[in-house]
């Protein structure tokens, strides 16, 4: 998948959104889970999933007296399901259908000991079938998952490198399941205009209250499965003016009108001769583009990337 000197693996050749479609709704039953659990914080930034070294976890989440994980393991392709009191069961990991997976994930809970109703029908998507109902096939190729997964690996490592660089309010690096991204969001600090909401099976106040204030973002997706390839993306709101026409790096990255942000495919990041060095650039010309043309503080906001291991020398 990838050489010692190139850690970014190759997704082109693989059918990355069936495997990704699949697993972005089981990861809703895993997300919901979490969100019935977990008192609100804003922006939604209580309901993410994150990378773990083997996969994507839930983190701790706390019922009661008792604590669980839930742990996607794409190592060994089984969602794994840990409890405080020292129990781990394996959930199989197959091509199957949303319902089985459900009701696998479910009842394994509930034997658990944790009984967490949540709403059966997935979010932010534009049809929408209750997780119980939806017997379709799914496919679930590990080898894809694993490629996938190594990949969000390496963005991770570099949106760190990214975010060290804001000292302003910055969010964590993680995965929301209502759109399957990787995504992580500067903040200017000052109140936004209420947004307008309407994203399909998503509440508006949930909308609103994550657009609150001014925030320029950026992140990763496996893509449509049809013109958008697994990309970068990055995005305003507000979108200042002249945003959509400002020159960013690197030459390949472009403006989407439909989705409104910026785009850069994974293949142009993973084929040049600095991967790192490409998606930096990107991350960095566009929120420039939203920044400056926004009239952020930027020089309250910003620093230098972040050293490893030590504090930066503010002397």
């Amino acid at each position: 998948m990838s050489t010692p000197e190139n850690a970014w693996p190759r997704l082109a050749g693989l059918d990355v959104r069936a495997t990704t479609d699949s697993l972005h709704l089981f990861s809703q039953v895993v997300g919901k889970v979490r969100l019935m659990t977990t008192p609100w914080i804003n922006h939604s930034w209580h309901v993410p999933l994150y990378l773990s070294a083997r996969g994507l976890t839930s983190g701790l989440i706390t019922t009661g007296s008792q604590a669980l994980e839930m742990e996607f393991d794409f190592l060994a392709d089984r969602l794994v399901v840990r409890s405080s009191d020292g129990q781990e069961v394996p959930i199989a990991l197959t091509a199957q259908s949303v319902a089985s997976f459900y009701t696998a994930t479910i009842g394994t809970l509930n034997r658990l000991g944790f009984d967490v109703p949540i709403s059966p029908v997935p979010c932010e998507l534009p049809e929408c079938i209750a997780f119980p109902e939806d017997r379709a096939p799914r496919v679930y190729d590990g080898e894809t998952a694993r490629a996938y997964w190594r990949a969000l690996l390496q963005v991770q490592r570099v949106f760190q490198i990214f975010r060290s660089r804001f000292i302003g309010k910055c969010s964590p690096i993680h995965l929301f399941w209502g759109s399957f991204d990787l995504a992580v969001t500067r903040f200017s600090g000052r109140p936004a205009p209420r947004h307008p909401g309407g994203a399909p099976h998503l509440s508006d106040t949930v909308t609103r209250e994550a657009y609150s204030h001014e925030v320029s973002s950026a992140g990763f997706w496996p893509g449509n499965g049809t013109d958008k390839p697994p990309s970068f993306y990055s995005y305003a709101y507000p979108a200042p003016p002249g945003f959509s026409g400002a020159t960013v790096e690197p030459q390949e990255a472009y403006f989407d009108e439909t989705l409104r942000e910026f785009l850069l495919p994974y293949d142009v990041v993973q084929a040049s001769a600095d991967p790192d060095g490409t998606l930096l650039s990107f991350l960095q010309s566009t929120y420039e583009a939203a920044a400056t043309q926004a009239h952020w503080d930027r020089a309250a906001l910003e620093r230098p990337s972040g050293p490893i291991g030590r504090p930066p020398d503010t002397a």
